[in-house]
């Protein structure tokens, strides 16, 4: 275990995370719609394992434009401990989504609406305090989830806005104008 103390992207004093990078916004917007399309495969349970192999690709990507090193295994944890910050109706929801899909016809339906979006929000999520934390300095080591957690549940729902404006984007764009 390492002696470094966490470093936390957040000053106490404001209370607002290091602005991300272009780069890293670049990085996190890619992953961000592969995750999207990862949460749209319609078997239940195999689109979770595919989103979360796509959020650990993109903490790699994030970790390398930083030049901090990577760990799968420390990764995977770390995706895992966050997940766990947001307390049991966000997991159940997540689960509920892929599970869904297992209903013939409404579920596939259901599971198709609900489960991109909300894998695009959480990667989304995922990959601001990820780049927020590596542009501060720190690394896999030494991230902290408990004092990530505000500014986690925060980076979900600014992601749910991303999502929805790049839905409005492809729709748009189907559509013509």
């Amino acid at each position: 275990m390492s002696t470094e103390p966490p470093v936390s992207p957040i000053d106490p004093a404001v209370a607002a995370p290091v602005p991300p990078a272009p780069k890293s916004i670049d990085i996190i917007r890619r992953y961000v719609m592969w995750s999207i399309a990862a949460g749209a495969v319609p078997v239940p349970f195999v689109d979770v394992a595919a989103v979360t192999g796509v959020q650990l690709k993109m903490i790699s990507a994030l970790a390398d434009h930083h030049k901090s090193p990577f760990d799968a295994d420390r990764g995977k944890s770390l995706i895992g401990a966050l997940f766990g910050t947001l307390g049991g109706m966000s997991i159940a929801r997540g689960v509920l989504g892929s599970a869904i899909k297992s209903i013939p016809v409404v579920g596939t339906i259901g599971g198709f609406a609900l489960v991109p979006a909300m894998s695009g929000a959480v990667t989304y999520g995922l990959g601001k305090v990820f780049a927020a934390h590596f542009e501060a300095g720190g690394t896999l080591l030494t991230f902290d989830a408990a004092t990530m957690k505000e500014e986690f549940s925060r980076q979900i729902k600014a992601g749910e806005e991303v999502v929805h404006e790049l839905k409005d984007k492809v729709t748009t764009g189907i559509k013509g104008p």
